[in-house]
């Protein structure tokens, strides 16, 4: 897939203000300070497109970007050790968490994970909540570039592994880096391939 057009949409936290449900859409998101726009710019080759800072926490909004003119890229809110306070958390997760159980167009949830941990409970309980919700997903590993290639396919299976006490069967996995374009065009055909099969619910 080639991304022709990137264009920010809008942001807010009101579902009902989201674009009509008429395209296929896919949501990123993972812990804080995961790399998250890292890897949307990546994906888009558009290097200011979802703003990075080094204070994890940044995305604080369902962020629309529609790509191709033909399905959305949602960037949606990290969660984690966020710099915010418990009351803001608990607000982000009540609307990440409806907006994921109700949006009817949404395909696939992008899970981004720290190549460089071990596994984390804070990952493996939101993996463990989707599954409960019947939401497609999938693993998106990260930062691959900044350790050997045998360590990440170590910490990769240990995560896979610690998944198995949740799921008779893993998920589909990514490995990328932002840094090296790692694991863009199997993200972007994979994208390609679950979009030849949408049916608008409008």
């Amino acid at each position: 897939m080639q991304i022709r057009t990137a264009e920010f949409k809008c942001s807010n936290t009101r579902t009902d203000k989201l674009p009509a449900p008429a395209l296929p859409e896919y949501a990123f998101i993972g812990r804080s300070n995961v790399g998250k726009s890292s890897l949307i710019n990546m994906l888009t080759q558009r290097k200011g497109l979802a703003k990075t800072s080094q204070t994890p926490g940044k995305t604080q909004l369902i962020n629309h970007f529609l790509i191709n003119e033909k399905w959305y890229l949602v960037d949606l809110p990290g969660y984690g050790f966020a710099k915010t306070s418990r009351t803001n958390r608990g607000e982000w997760e009540r609307f990440i968490r409806y907006y994921l159980k109700n949006r009817e167009n949404l395909q696939c949830v992008f899970v981004l994970i720290d190549s460089r941990l071990e596994p984390q409970k804070v990952d493996l309980d939101f993996c463990s909540w989707l599954g409960e919700q019947g939401i497609p997903f999938v693993l998106v590993f990260t930062k691959a570039d900044k350790q050997s290639k045998l360590k990440t396919e170590q910490t990769v299976s240990a995560f896979k592994k610690a998944m198995l006490q949740y799921f008779e069967e893993v998920p589909q996995e990514f490995t990328t880096s932002s840094e090296e374009k790692t694991g863009r065009e199997e993200l972007l055909a994979f994208i390609e391939d679950v979009n030849s099969r949408f049916v608008s619910p409008i």
